[in-house]
């Protein structure tokens, strides 16, 4: 059922925000829903969504902008352009974890059945195969993690009023602070993050568990601290560990040579190409230019799909990368204050200098 109200005339330009949102969502994960074309017009912030999604916002029709015409109109030439696309419904509820277990999401603050079902239904993309589509359908019925914050200062439990000291853990529960015996995680164990193979198993074995995040000022993000278990679950996880920990250890130790000999394969071949490339450059600079660029978390420009590939372009910037860094003042520049843009301005002519030097 689409919502009465939607006017006679629609807009064109209307029409193509709702198109493009939703042939972009469909395009990015083979399904597309109206959440998915709201915020792709502009019309839901994603980080509302995602708000609504953990349960910090209760309802999620009050952050939708626009009109209700406007709104309703969005609505009908969505669902026209799924239909006449061929797209398949599946109708998948969104739901949060929550202390007391999975909770079924609300769009509207009425509950009205036929407005509610509009949101549910996700529109699949009929190519795909049965095994696919399935996958999807799980994927959607999942409930995003359980996330608790690390608090960076003092804060107040919004249930009990007890104060929550900093780097204690509390719930964000409908956009109020619970701590973790109001929301019902207080016999939870946490688990600091660094062990992967113990994290992986107690969070398989635990039948409830929470993320714990704290907000990094710098990069201004929330980052992974850990996560919250049972603690029957991580003693079991801690026995497993140690029972296969040699064999773990000898596998590890097998995939760090399978990867250093990746690397010093990898290492010759660049050498071979950027001496192909570059016939003026010495043998011993066009080795050590390959050894650096190859380097597994370098996060350099050969560590890429390009770089590994062995293509030109990609060799060229590593080669001018070393020259910029070994050949000119350009780190000095950086040092002085200079951004880096003005700095690679400066040492530009040079860098060219020694290229073509180093092409002949």
């Amino acid at each position: 059922m689409i919502p009465a109200g939607k006017p006679s005339n629609p807009q064109s330009n209307l029409m193509n925000r709702v198109v493009g949102a939703a042939e972009a969502a469909l395009a990015d994960h083979s399904y597309v829903s109206l959440i998915d074309v709201l915020c792709g017009m502009g019309l839901l912030s994603p980080n509302a969504a995602a708000a609504w999604r953990k349960g910090r916002i209760e309802f999620l029709e009050p952050e939708i902008q626009g009109s209700g015409e406007k709104i309703s109109s969005s609505i009908e030439m969505f669902w026209r352009w799924a239909i006449e696309k061929g797209l398949k419904p599946s109708e998948t509820d969104y739901v949060r974890r929550a202390p007391t277990g999975t909770v079924t999401l609300r769009f509207t603050r009425s509950g009205d059945p036929d407005l509610e079902k509009i949101f549910r239904i996700h529109f699949i993309s009929a190519g795909l195969s049965e095994q696919k589509q399935k996958r999807i359908q799980e994927k959607l019925q999942q409930a995003p993690e359980l996330v608790v914050l690390q608090v960076l200062s003092d804060a107040k439990c919004s249930e009990c009023g007890a104060e929550v000291g900093r780097d204690s853990f509390l719930l964000m529960e409908a956009g109020q602070p619970l701590c973790l015996a109001c929301a019902r995680l207080d016999d939870l164990e946490f688990l600091p993050s660094g062990d992967a193979a113990l994290t992986r198993r107690s969070a398989k074995h635990s039948q409830r568990m929470a993320v714990v995040v704290r907000f990094s000022r710098s990069r201004k993000r929330n980052e992974r601290q850990g996560i919250l278990v049972e603690t029957s679950a991580l003693e079991k996880a801690e026995r497993e560990c140690a029972d296969d920990a040699e064999e773990r250890a000898a596998v590890r130790a097998r995939d760090a040579e399978l990867r250093r000999e990746e690397y010093r394969v990898l290492a010759a071949q660049m050498a071979q190409q950027i001496r192909s490339l570059f016939p003026g450059c010495p043998p011993p600079e066009a080795a050590r230019i390959a050894e650096h660029t190859a380097r597994r978390g370098s996060g350099r420009i050969g560590r890429t799909k390009a770089g590994r590939g062995l293509e030109e372009q990609a060799l060229t910037l590593a080669v001018a990368a070393a020259i910029r860094h070994d050949h000119t003042n350009y780190d000095e520049l950086l040092a002085s204050g200079l951004d880096r843009e003005g700095a690679r301005r400066k040492v530009g002519e040079r860098v060219e200098e020694i290229l073509s030097k180093w092409r002949r």
